[in-house]
């Protein structure tokens, strides 16, 4: 696999419940880049990023995931997130009774000690969250509390920005980030996301809609389909699809699949 690239996605192919739902998905990110995917409800979009978090969800059947040289299959779901991997779910849980202080300090801890780093210390890591907090625009009331409980959806969002924040992952995946979110919770969403940019880091950001793409602006943009990825270009794509809607692209991919299939007898 070439090192240039921070992962390499392979012909993964993936099952829910039997069922194939990714059908051979090839992607490759490079460090800094941002990846916008998109694509109708079942294309796929939000079982790709489960099964590169290693969510027990879906079974993978055929291909490889290559990151930072490794093989990123082979790890456990606590392993890809020690090697940077972050997943900001489309439904963030809550977690009632572990605080967000006590809850962070683990999280940034364990990632300290599997790079052989020493734990930071109380006022260190109260510093780091005071800084973090500033940085995306999140209220103490919130970080005070355990973890998304009581929070709205918007808040949850929020919050999820500034453990991506904390944790400065190397990949960072986000998942609809934008769904339910008004207007003024997606700007600082997506600030967020620019702020803790980093040369060295990439995102990929699964969404329906063009609108959070004026915000975070991605390099390229794919195209899901039937569990495939059908078509990639630059931000200009996003614009088409929020023009144009989907059912040309299913029919484009409809035609180039047929098209496959009778080159190959």
């Amino acid at each position: 696999m070439n090192s240039e690239f921070l992962i390499q996605i392979k012909e993964l192919k993936a099952s829910i419940d039997n069922k194939e739902i990714l059908k051979g998905v090839s992607l490759e990110v490079k460090p800094g880049e941002i990846h916008a995917i998109m694509g109708p409800n079942g294309s796929g979009k939000s079982t790709l990023a489960n099964v590169l978090t290693g969510r027990e969800i879906a079974k993978v059947t055929h291909g490889t995931v290559v990151f930072e040289g490794k093989d990123l299959l082979g790890m456990s779901p606590e392993e890809r997130a020690r090697e940077g991997i972050f997943l900001s779910f489309q439904y963030p849980i809550e977690i009632p009774g572990v605080s967000m202080v006590n809850f962070m300090k683990t999280a940034i801890n364990e990632q300290r000690k599997h790079r052989g780093l020493e734990p930071l210390s109380a006022s260190d890591f109260l510093r780091l969250m005071r800084e973090k907090k500033e940085l995306v625009e999140i209220d103490s009331a919130l970080t005070n509390r355990s973890v998304n409980e009581g929070f709205s959806g918007g808040e949850k969002k929020k919050n999820e920005i500034f453990q991506m924040a904390m944790l400065e992952p190397r990949l960072a995946l986000l998942d609809e980030t934008d769904s339910g979110l008004d207007i003024d919770a997606l700007r600082i969403v997506a600030n967020g996301v620019n702020k803790i940019r980093r040369p060295d880091t990439s995102v990929i950001v699964i969404t329906h809609y063009q609108r959070l793409l004026d915000y975070i602006v991605p390099d390229f943009v794919h195209v899901m389909y039937d569990g495939r990825i059908v078509r990639s270009a630059g931000p200009e794509l996003a614009l088409e699809l929020e023009e144009r809607g989907y059912d040309w692209i299913r029919k484009e991919a409809d035609v180039s699949e047929e098209t496959w299939t009778t080159d190959r007898k």
